[in-house]
């Protein structure tokens, strides 16, 4: 029996797209994610907040769009699936990451509210094809 899982994460671009091609000519664009979580404050105690990374993956046209439009501080909503990746860190500390490749996204806007570059196009992105099988020759 297949399987099926869809992640929806809503929040700020932490850096500018990283947008490359593979060795096989295949267009790839990443960039950072933050999802930002607020919680306790009135009864609860005082306000706090815990923010989650996400590095996001779009592939092929879904890449090329990302990198025209998609800015550090841009809020944005993406929409893929999620795999949790598990590495050391330079201190020799186990570390988990999580990858979302995108199926679609939409632009929500700028993190100060406004539109920013993002006002003339206000429509959301997909990008259905799935990313290539043997995805080891990403240049990043």
């Amino acid at each position: 029996m297949a399987g099926w899982q869809q992640m929806i994460a809503v929040g700020n671009v932490g850096r500018d797209p990283n947008f490359k091609y593979t060795q096989g000519g295949i267009p790839v664009c990443d960039f950072s994610l933050a999802v930002t979580r607020r919680f306790g404050g009135k009864d609860g105690g005082e306000r706090q907040e815990k923010t989650t990374w996400i590095r996001v993956t779009c592939w092929r046209g879904l890449a090329e769009t990302a990198n025209n439009y998609v800015r550090k501080g841009s809020q944005l909503m993406v929409v893929g699936t999620v795999d949790v990746s598990s590495y050391m860190d330079k201190s020799g500390q186990p570390q988990a990451s999580l990858e979302l490749t995108a199926d679609t996204f939409q632009l929500l806007g700028s993190r100060d509210g406004g539109q920013g570059q993002d006002q003339g196009n206000r429509g959301g992105y997909n990008d259905f094809a799935p990313p290539p099988d043997d995805v080891g020759d990403i240049p990043f």
